[in-house]
């Protein structure tokens, strides 16, 4: 490995004094020239980058998570930044939830608070410190000194849409999105950016368009995912692959990840229940299929089924389950 790795770095070299040779500049202006040999080269002595959430956000990606309003981006995104945070700090700024309503969504019915990890920071505006003024450039600057700060590296931003609505520019999106970049660039951070969609079809699968702002800001992303609400269980979402650049193209619309937000102890999370194709989630159910569904979970309860299990096998939650079997039907 130590051999490829000399062998490359005089291989990179080589190739830099033939530019100079050849009298072409590698820096024009804003631009870094290089061949393509020297550039895959010097690329290559780089270690690949590691997936930070399965294979839908990666370290050094500016990522996208968006979705309608009330259907669990921000419990998602936590959950995320909760298991990078086992391994590495991360700073979590939340523009949504006071500190008495993240508490109070992480306790359960005794008043037990969930122990997260002690590398995940949550970061929220100071009301008092707040500058009116010229908010974009202030929450830029504070965004980079706090990442100076804690020393993170993986950066979660909840949420766009309030960036954009508090700065009151007409394309602030894009303009924040600039500045998020560069801050990426100069430190190597991985960001998860969160995001609203307007109100949508949940019999139209989740597309691109979707996104608040559409191409122009979905071109600034490395990568993109999305939730959506499954039409035939209120309680069950899905999470979809929309764009990727490292890793493989995994969850797209025909193995979309199925999901149930239900609070395990103190810590409301996204419960993995499956794989499916979107479009069984897309359609809404007639009486035949309510029928048919009712008549599965008494079969298999029947056979002495749990109803976690009936939940995984049917693609539904389980407090689906527990509702249709307490009604007997």
């Amino acid at each position: 490995m130590g051999g490829f790795n000399y062998i490359q770095m005089v291989g990179a070299e080589l190739q830099k004094a033939d530019q100079l040779a050849a009298e072409v500049p590698e820096q024009i202006g804003m631009f870094a020239v290089k061949t393509a040999n020297r550039t895959i080269k010097e690329a290559a002595l780089r270690p690949n980058p590691d997936a930070l959430w399965l294979s839908l956000w990666y370290e050094g990606e500016v990522c996208c998570l968006f979705s309608d309003s009330n259907l669990g981006k921000s419990i998602y995104a936590v959950q995320i930044g909760t298991v990078i945070a086992e391994r590495q700090r991360v700073l979590y700024f939340d523009f949504e939830l006071s500190d008495k309503q993240f508490q109070l969504r992480y306790s359960d019915e005794a008043g037990n608070l969930y122990q997260f990890p002690e590398n995940l920071y949550r970061a929220e505006i100071n009301r008092d410190s707040l500058d009116a003024t010229n908010f974009e450039e202030a929450v830029i600057g504070n965004i980079e000194q706090t990442a100076i700060q804690t020393g993170a590296k993986v950066l979660i931003i909840d949420n766009l849409t309030y960036l954009c609505i508090a700065s009151e520019k007409g394309d602030a999106a894009g303009t924040l999105m600039f500045r998020l970049m560069a801050l990426k660039k100069k430190y190597g951070l991985s960001m998860l950016i969160l995001a609203h969609t307007p109100k949508r079809c949940l019999s139209n699968p989740i597309t691109q368009n979707d996104l608040a702002g559409s191409k122009k800001l979905y071109n600034f992303f490395d990568s993109v995912f999305a939730i959506g609400k499954s039409a035939k269980d209120s309680g069950v979402r899905y999470i979809k692959q929309l764009k990727v650049r490292y890793g493989n193209y995994t969850y797209d619309s025909d193995n979309v990840i199925v999901s149930a937000i239900e609070k395990t102890g103190a810590f409301l999370q996204f419960v993995h229940i499956g794989y499916a194709a979107e479009k069984e989630h897309l359609k809404e159910q007639t009486d035949k299929d309510i029928s048919q569904l009712n008549t599965n979970i008494k079969e298999l309860s029947t056979q002495g089924k749990s109803v976690r299990e009936i939940a995984s096998e049917l693609g539904i939650s389980k407090s689906k389950v527990g509702r249709i079997l307490k009604s007997g039907f």
